[in-house]
Parts: C-alpha cells; structure tokens; sequence
C-alpha cells in the first residue's frame, strides 16, 4: 500500500467514525449515512488511490471532468459516482449518461432536460433537489431561507414529481460558509423541516435522503439528520486547482 493510499484510508476511516459517533448521540444508525467522498480538482491518480483506500461513493462537480475520472475506472470497480455541483443545461445529457445520483438538482427547466435525456435512454435518473437555506445570491438552488416562502415552492415541486423519467429522493443543500460548524446547524435543521413538510404534502414520493454537511461540518449535519455527506479536503487533501481562476 502506497502512502498516499495509507494516508487517505487513514483519513477515511476517521470520517466513517466520526459519523458513527454523530449518528449516535443523535439516536441514529451509522449504517444509514452514507459517506460521498469528493474528488473535485484532484489528479485521476488520488480518485485511484482513494478508490484502493476504500471509497465507493464519489462526488464530482463539474461534468467534463468526472466523466473522465469514470471513464478510467474499470466498469467493474463498484465505484458509485454522484453529480453535486451546479450543472448547466447543456451539460445535462453528461450527467444522465454517466451518474447514479444528482445532488443538485436547482431548477424545473434542467429537469425537463434531464427527464427527455433519461426518456431517451429508457433510465430513470435519481436527483436530489437543492435549496439555498442562507438566502445567498451566489448560491444555486430554490429560495427556502424563509419559512414564508415554503408554500409559493409546492406548484413548482409537484410539476418535477410529475416528470416520469426522474425520481425525487430527498434534498441537499450547501449552507454558507463559516468558521464554526455550529453556525451551520441552523441551516441543516431548516433543510430537514421543509423535507419533513414536502414528504406530509407529497406522500407519494420518497424525501429520504438528506445531502448536507462537508469536511467543515459534516458531524453537525449528521446530527441533524443528514444521511450524505460529502467529504472531500479532510480524506483527500486540498484541491488541485490548476488556474488562480478555478480557485476562485
């Protein structure tokens, strides 16, 4: 075993355990939180390397360049590749080609698109919808900073249950960034408030995952409920960037 594979078990065992202890102190099962490790800017070699280290879900965000990390994945691998980053509508027929799961799912017209390219293929993608609970403009997702604004949210929800070729499985969001996860709690709690809400309005689909939490705060999501959680810069090391741009 390489060093760099040693150093990300190493580190990836330390997550899984740290979401075991979380799930515990809030009365839940480690077993029902899943652990997304994200590859975003890493080099092909650190996705091989924490593959052998024993990840088996992974997180890219940016179509392009996850579809080439899975393509130099023998199809054998067991590997389950998610889409959570933004994804424009001409990116769409990447994702259903090539992901198990899109976290990200921000608008109705993008799921129009997936659900024609889902048709097309005679699949039915899973998505998850994003949520911007921080009120932030430069953040993806359905406004639901504010419980006042919940309601005006369920035509446009019922419309996206109604397209045959994508299935609704819960929801993400990305809070806003801070030093103290705690300050993140709010905003996961809010997050699995209006999951519970949307599930008693639409019992007929399934709203059991909840995608939140990150190196930064990932224990705290758990806490409140999150069963993914994507974990990148504490298993693999800081991001590759390979522009001050990308960086940004």
């Amino acid at each position: 075993m390489s060093d760099i594979v040693k150093s990300i078990r190493e580190n990836y065992l330390y997550t899984l355990d740290q979401i075991a202890t979380a799930a515990r102190k809030s009365n839940r099962k480690p077993d029902d939180i899943r652990l997304v490790v994200v590859t975003k800017s890493q080099p092909i070699e650190i996705v091989h390397a924490a593959i052998e280290a024993g990840a088996r879900v992974l997180g890219e965000n940016y179509p392009e360049e996850g579809v080439t990390k899975i393509q130099s994945i023998p199809l054998q691998s067991g590997v389950e590749w998610h889409m959570i980053g933004h994804v424009q509508s001409r990116k769409a027929r990447l994702v259903v080609d090539h992901f198990e799961l899109l976290h990200s799912l921000d608008s109705l017209k993008l799921a129009q698109r997936l659900n024609r390219f889902a048709a097309e293929q005679n699949r039915t993608l899973s998505v998850l919808l994003e949520f911007n609970v921080g009120g932030e403009e430069s953040k993806s997702g359905w406004d639901a900073s504010n419980e006042s604004q919940w309601e005006r949210l369920l035509p446009e929800i019922n419309s996206l249950l109604d397209l045959p070729n994508l299935r609704i499985h819960g929801l993400m969001t990305m809070p806003p960034l801070g030093t103290d996860p705690e300050e993140s709690r709010r905003f996961f709690l809010r997050l699995r408030l209006y999951r519970d809400q949307l599930a008693s309005q639409f019992p007929q689909a399934d709203w059991r995952e909840l995608s939140m939490g990150t190196s930064a705060d990932y224990a705290v999501a758990v806490e409140e409920g999150a069963t993914l959680v994507r974990v990148g810069t504490a298993i693999v090391g800081a991001r590759r960037y390979k522009s001050e741009k990308e960086a940004q």
